[in-house]
């Protein structure tokens, strides 16, 4: 049951990855990669919500591993960040490494705050 859950958090974290990513490097149309960054600070901002909240293991398989899981993307962050080191914007790729890490561990603790604060 547990890996069904997981399956079909992932079959909706996938595509809105995908698709927002598209969207958001649509709005930008820059070298860097804005959509990841966004996808991946998002995701860890609803991984901190969830794991803020007293949810029970099924939950926390749907949205935490599936959805969230599948939502963020370390291997394309660290594509992206290859390929800008590659092209010699080596600031860029630094400043996506350090800001990806910086604001998913903000976003997370926000996240957790934030459900906390409503669970009292």
């Amino acid at each position: 049951m547990t890996a069904l859950l997981v399956a079909i958090g992932a079959a909706v974290g996938a595509p809105l990855r995908y698709l927002t990513d598209r969207a958001v490097q649509a709005r930008f149309g820059s070298a860097f990669p804005w959509g990841t960054l966004t996808v991946n600070v998002l995701g860890s901002l609803v991984l901190g919500v969830v794991v803020g909240l007293p949810t029970g293991p099924a939950v926390t398989a749907l949205l935490g591993t599936g959805f969230c899981g599948a939502l963020t993307t370390w291997s394309t962050l660290s594509y992206e960040t290859l390929r800008l080191a590659r092209s010699g914007d080596r600031l860029p790729a630094l400043a996506n490494v350090l800001g990806s890490l910086a604001a998913g561990l903000a976003a997370a603790s926000a996240g957790y705050a934030l459900a906390r604060a409503v669970i009292g």
